[in-house]
């Protein structure tokens, strides 16, 4: 297969994530619709969660499995460390970048919420609601990284297999990536619930999570390194872990919690059918 033939397959296998996009801008959201909405994306990233993670912890134990056989164990060492690494940035990291760019509410000019006129009440109303729209929006963004960073490495996959000439994997990679791709749209507009995003937007936070699919399998095409692939999955672990906990906590306060648990499963069962594609055709 060639690096044309591999980089337009990945492009498809990456912006399938663009087909669960277009549900952000579906009107009248009721409170039960964005649970399900986003408890679906809980679901979702949940499986991510599992999946990258197991996939990056398997890269440190066969480093530790060859140091048992005699290789150097520094490279054992250096990878779990590694790993480790990616999963705090991933989670300490945003948590820390997502506190310093919280804007306080403007003070009131005579003090008390009960002193304010109805033009200053009107105010703050709208910039409350200007803020979580900001809030939303950021957290969208933040999953669209974290999704992205878990598709270079699928990329990555791609392009390997591609290059070492094993078309029928990389082809059946393809296949169940583009599949795996396509509910990952909903785990970024899931959480926003009754916000309503712009084009614009959806079309950065599609090229976010689905092009680099496509970036990774140009580059594992023409390079293969464990320990790029191990940064990315950890980087992208770390980074959902925390995104499923952001979700999670705004959740709760809309109630429906039985309906919540309900289209969780309904993500986590998505997450395992699409990547059952790839364990069919042997990936």
């Amino acid at each position: 297969m060639s690096l044309a033939e591999t980089t337009l397959l990945g492009a498809i296998a990456g912006f399938t994530i663009f087909l669960g996009l277009p549900f952000a801008r579906m009107q009248r959201v009721g409170p039960r619709a964005r649970v399900a909405l986003a408890m679906l994306s809980v679901g979702i990233l949940s499986f991510l969660f599992v999946d990258v993670t197991g996939h990056g912890f398997e890269i440190v134990e066969h480093a530790v499995e060859k140091a048992r056989e005699g290789a150097s164990a520094g490279r054992a060492v250096g990878y779990g460390l590694m790993f480790l690494a990616g999963l705090f940035v991933g989670i300490v990291g945003l948590t820390t970048v997502e506190r310093r760019s919280r804007r306080p509410l403007p003070p009131l000019a005579g003090g008390a919420a009960e002193a304010l006129s109805p033009s200053q009440a009107e105010a703050t109303a709208a910039f409350e609601v200007a803020a979580a729209r900001a809030r939303a929006l950021r957290t969208g963004v933040v999953i669209a990284s974290a999704i992205g960073l878990h598709n270079f490495a699928e990329g990555l996959a791609i392009g390997v297999s591609a290059r070492a000439g094993e078309v029928g994997l990389a082809t059946v990679l393809i296949i169940g990536f583009a599949a795996h791709n396509a509910t990952e749209g909903f785990g970024i507009v899931g959480p926003l619930g009754a916000v309503r995003p712009s084009r614009r937007w959806l079309l950065a936070v599609g090229l976010i999570g689905g092009g680099p699919t496509f970036l990774g399998s140009i580059v594992g095409y023409h390079v293969t390194s464990d320990a790029l692939e191990l940064a990315f999955y950890a980087l992208a672990g770390g980074a959902l872990l925390y995104v499923i906990g952001e979700i999670w906590n705004g959740v709760r306060k809309l109630g429906h919690r039985e309906l919540g648990m309900y289209m969780l499963f309904v993500g986590l069962a998505a997450g395992f059918a699409t990547d059952l594609i790839l364990v069919a055709g042997g990936a």
